[in-house]
């Protein structure tokens, strides 16, 4: 049985070809983000609250860290 203690385990996965990563916790994908900014709303949105997304241990980055978004700059996403 599963710690209710435990904090989940949040991957944010390698950048698809348009820049975006998925973020999921477990099996279940809690959304799509492409930018930074994204992944702490879509924690949020799931009850997670994170103040440090960049720094949280319990956020895996793969593919890349906080700040690998290829594929998009700052100006398509606030474009967007």
């Amino acid at each position: 049985m599963a710690d209710p203690t435990a904090h989940p385990h949040i991957v944010v996965h390698s950048p698809a070809l348009d820049g975006s990563r998925r973020v999921t916790s477990g099996d279940e994908t809690l959304g799509v983000a492409s930018h930074i900014d994204d992944v702490g709303e879509i924690l949020r949105l799931a009850d997670l609250y994170v103040t440090d997304v960049e720094g949280a241990d319990l956020i895996e980055w793969q593919g890349g860290g906080p700040e690998d978004w290829p594929g998009l700059s700052e100006e398509q996403h606030h474009e967007a």
